[in-house]
């Protein structure tokens, strides 16, 4: 599996075996399976080999902070989160970019007076819902987690208006691309799963987040790799020197991909490792 032939997959693997100092990781579908809801053993173990070779290992994802509860007792020396939207290494912010107070006013507006559907926001404090539908309850089963419903919407963003990381809209593509172009106008979307698209401030993305992180640890983008299986993980992908779709990825992700290993449920991390005979 992969987008090179065997003799440039050989080169490659020499080239990066010598010089990688840093790994990226997406959690769900990529580290953590949509099926367990947990990391594999043979993930916990390519991790800790990484580690004990000197190589920094990080968590990029859609998440925020406090909503990383999935990963077990694993350390990592810093996290992109937000998708990309706020970074820290450790307890440490090291870089935010919230949506803007413009984009949410017209938000609520749009709701109580247009078109409700469910419209989650991420803050530094957790992630809060207008109200909860069965596709909502659906996905949070998915990934193993709560998503609260706040009684008066309005209130709540009013009272987090520059706290705001992150916007979930639950809605389908063709209505994902009408109000990006009507509401979200300093904004992008991004898309890992069907029921609904991530929407964050522009000049953001997984890839804006590592490279904050590796500015601070003063390593170079040559030296890093990535592994990913949604739509928000196309840039990291992209931007690294090594990108790694999931084999359950979409196929626009295995497109701009370096290497196409295996499955989250099938060992696809440890198997990528080894083939690039990193561990």
């Amino acid at each position: 599996m992969g987008n090179f032939n065997d003799t440039e997959n050989k080169k490659f693997a020499e080239e990066i075996k010598g010089k990688l100092k840093a790994v990226f990781f997406d959690i769900d579908g990529t580290l953590v399976s949509f099926n367990t809801h947990k990391v594999s053993d043979s993930s916990k173990r390519a991790i800790k080999e990484l580690k004990d070779k000197g190589i920094k290992v990080f968590i990029a994802t859609g998440r925020i902070r406090g909503q990383i509860n999935n990963l077990d007792d694993l350390e990592f020396d810093g996290y992109v989160t937000a998708n990309g939207h706020d970074c820290y290494v450790g307890d440490k912010e090291i870089y935010r970019n919230v949506i803007s107070r413009e984009t949410l006013h017209a938000l609520l507006d749009y709701l109580e007076k247009e078109e409700k559907f469910p419209c989650s926001v991420m803050t530094n404090n957790g992630i809060f819902i207008n109200y909860i539908d069965d596709k909502v309850k659906r996905l949070s089963e998915g990934v193993d987690l709560e998503i609260p419903a706040v009684e008066n919407y309005r209130q709540f963003v009013e009272e987090n208006i520059d706290n705001v990381l992150q916007i979930n809209i639950f809605v389908d593509e063709n209505k994902e691309k009408e109000l990006v172009k009507k509401l979200f106008k300093d904004c992008e979307s991004s898309r890992w799963h069907p029921a609904f698209a991530d929407i964050n401030r522009k000049g953001g993305g997984k890839h804006i987040g590592i490279s904050k992180i590796i500015e601070y640890y003063k390593i170079d983008i040559s030296e890093t790799m990535a592994f990913g299986d949604g739509g928000n993980d196309l840039t990291m992908i992209e931007h690294c020197a090594v990108g790694i779709a999931m084999g359950n990825c979409n196929e626009k992700l295995k497109k701009a991909a370096d290497y196409i290993t295996d499955n989250v449920d099938n060992d696809g991390i440890y198997k990528a490792l080894k083939h690039f005979d990193i561990i």
